[in-house]
């Protein structure tokens, strides 16, 4: 049985022990992680384009911001009950095959929205059913991405591939959004969630052609349930790891549930249409990519966890004054300072947990971390959704702002260490 680590044997962090190049693109020099970047890099722009239209579709059906609410609270609320199992999975099963049958699944999803669409039969339900089945694929998908990351690229190439990793997102939630609004606005949604199901195969054929050494099965005693609890246990006693854990919370309940909201903000505050919302997209993605980019060069110059606190409050302020902006060209501008505050965050967020947690404990770490992300989420998703529709876009997206930043700063009360973190 795992003996959980307790808080006074502090864990070495990898980082420390073994620098990382400086070089931007070190992590590239991995042939499988190669074939996992243009994969997903493909994926991740079809994935941004069937979000964009998925958005701009269901307000068009209902015109409804609490509607809005609810497909990101059904595609998120199954992460609340299968990731911390999804991460059990993903420390007994290959990881590879996992996530070649993740996305066989999402694929199928995806072609099915699109039939629904082009007949002319969907439904605001539809979207709302086919949200939460991908929310249950999501739950295994995202443990897996983020514990498959190591076996790629090694323990001293890890800080630069998870922000090329972030890079890779963060371009495809620029060009997906670009080109969801060409589509949206010339074709149609049905295209998007086309394009969105074709990409899939990228990311199987990749994972198909790595070569990596062959899977070792599990075979510790523990249970399943033993496992998990192990997991949290380790989580809960490491006082830095919780505490990141907790600041993932925060920011994913209060700080990105404005998204939730913006096809009406485009529509309703911005007077504007499906290509402006595409752009406002792309426009937060950009600002990630320059933000991913800076972090690649410099990923071992200073203090992470610095960065972190400068961005943890940067990114309220920007929110605040976003939500009060009825210029379209200032809204781009604000929009790409959100994309570069959200894109540190969780980068950094994601790297100080990554170089900080146990070989025999990743996938079930990064289960819990994907909980935070996705799992509690859609319960901001909802209540932004419901206090935009009764309050206002701007007083919503102010409030959630301000809890952000004092739930924020509460928890690095608490755990000053993360300011001196590297």
């Amino acid at each position: 049985m795992e003996e959980p680590i307790s808080a006074e044997q502090p864990i070495e962090p990898i980082a420390s022990r073994r620098p990382s190049t400086s070089q931007t693109f070190a992590a590239m020099r991995h042939r499988n992680f190669q074939l996992y970047f243009g994969g997903q890099l493909i994926s991740n722009i079809g994935t941004w384009m069937q979000i964009i239209a998925q958005g701009w579709v269901v307000y068009q059906l209902g015109h409804s911001e609490l509607t809005l609410g609810l497909v990101a609270f059904a595609s998120a609320i199954p992460t609340l009950a299968i990731s911390p199992w999804g991460g059990v999975i993903v420390d007994r099963v290959s990881r590879r095959s996992l996530l070649i049958w993740t996305q066989a699944g999402s694929m199928l999803l995806a072609f099915i929205l699109a039939a629904l669409t082009f007949s002319g039969a969907v439904k605001e339900w539809h979207v709302i059913v086919l949200a939460a089945l991908l929310g249950v694929v999501n739950a295994f998908d995202a443990p897996a991405r983020q514990a498959f990351v190591p076996e790629m690229v090694g323990k001293e190439d890890l800080p630069n591939a998870i922000a090329l990793n972030s890079i890779m997102f963060n371009s495809a939630r620029v060009l997906g959004p670009a080109l969801a609004g060409l589509l949206l606005a010339i074709i149609g949604a049905g295209w998007c969630f086309t394009v969105n199901g074709i990409s899939f195969l990228a990311v199987i054929l990749g994972l198909w052609l790595m070569k990596l050494p062959p899977h070792k099965v599990s075979h510790n005693p523990a249970s399943p349930w033993r496992q998990l609890v192990n997991g949290v246990q380790y989580t809960a006693r490491n006082r830095e790891i919780s505490a990141l854990i907790s600041l993932s919370l925060v920011f994913s309940l209060f700080g990105i549930s404005y998204s939730t909201l913006l096809p009406a903000f485009v529509e309703k505050v911005l007077l504007q249409g499906a290509m402006a919302y595409g752009w406002l997209n792309a426009a937060t993605g950009l600002g990630a990519v320059s933000g991913a980019f800076l972090l690649a060069h410099r990923i071992s110059n200073g203090r992470r966890g610095q960065l972190l606190v400068l961005t943890n409050i940067a990114f309220p302020l920007i929110l605040i004054a976003f939500s009060f902006t009825s210029f379209f060209p200032l809204s781009l501008v604000l929009a790409y300072g959100l994309g570069v505050g959200f894109m540190v965050q969780f980068t950094t967020i994601n790297t100080l947990l990554q170089t900080r947690v146990e070989d025999s404990f990743r996938g079930r770490v990064m289960g819990l971390y994907t909980l935070t992300f996705f799992g509690f989420a859609p319960f901001g998703n909802l209540l932004i959704g419901f206090l935009g529709e009764n309050l206002g876009l701007g007083i919503s997206m102010t409030l959630f702002a301000v809890c952000s930043l004092i739930l924020s700063r509460l928890v690095l009360i608490k755990t000053p260490e993360i300011q001196k973190l590297y």
